[in-house]
């Protein structure tokens, strides 16, 4: 039985952006564009548009489904190694503190202090809570008594973009699901 879509206002109308191969650019963050946007891109022709939302914008002249997925006409090769940035270290470590696991108040931790010599590098820094890295303070885990339960690495593009898949967003319009994998049930 046909559900017709809610009206939402054109700002609720983000295009999911394929790359030339129809896979999404990333996961994590999900790559998506506003619709205005997506519209530049398919009057640039830089763009196909491979679905659509029921919803319309209007000008004098005509009227336009927003476009709800598209794909880049030239495919656009992804960086091996992602930016070195706090979302990104948190993603590599799932969100969890290396020490105890914990999920809640997570903070960026120096495995070697920068006071002992360390340097702020992806194998250099991890995920802690704030009372795993109060407790250890300017010392290494192992003169704190903590077990580091990953050692920290440069994660490649891949890897994050494989960790993202374990953390589904919010909100998934039905023309996206095609192209999206996620390790959990969808439901919008």
């Amino acid at each position: 039985m046909y559900h017709p879509e809610p009206i939402r206002h054109p700002d609720g109308c983000p295009a999911l952006v394929l790359n030339a191969d129809y896979t999404p650019l990333s996961y994590f963050p999900l790559s998506l564009w506003p619709w205005q946007t997506a519209v530049k891109a398919m009057f640039l022709e830089r763009v196909d548009v491979v679905a659509h939302y029921d919803r319309e914008v209007h000008s004098a002249t005509m009227a336009l489904k927003l476009p709800s997925v598209i794909a880049l006409r030239q495919f656009v090769r992804p960086n091996e190694y992602p930016a070195f940035t706090r979302f990104n270290l948190f993603l590599r470590d799932r969100f969890r503190c290396v020490y105890c696991g914990s999920h809640k108040e997570l903070t960026f931790d120096h495995v070697v202090p920068r006071a002992q010599g360390g340097r702020t590098t992806w194998e250099n820094v991890a995920t802690a809570c704030a009372p795993c890295n109060l407790r250890k303070g300017g010392r290494t885990p192992r003169q704190a008594g903590l077990h580091i339960e990953r050692e920290p690495i440069r994660p490649t593009s891949w890897q994050l973009q494989d960790h993202g898949r374990s953390f589904p967003p919010n909100y998934l319009h039905d023309t996206w699901r095609d192209y999206l994998y996620w390790d959990v049930e969808l439901d919008p």
